[in-house]
């Protein structure tokens, strides 16, 4: 169970800077103000998405065996 928990944690960090580069580098790009935000939301989205996937594999590997 320490394992898979470590790594989560790991695989939560390494998602949540590689979307805080991914938002920086949107914000980067001279893009117009609309198109930036539907980027920053689709990147949210599916980092949240992705998340939630490995939670929930974390939790049915370790509650439901």
């Amino acid at each position: 169970m320490l394992e898979g928990l470590i790594d989560l944690v790991i695989n939560v960090v390494v998602i949540g800077l590689v979307i805080w580069l991914l938002r920086f580098l949107i914000e980067l790009n001279p893009l117009g103000k609309p198109l930036r935000r539907v980027a920053n939301v689709a990147v949210v989205v599916m980092g949240v998405l992705i998340i939630a996937m490995l939670l929930m594999n974390f939790l049915s590997k370790h509650l439901m065996a």
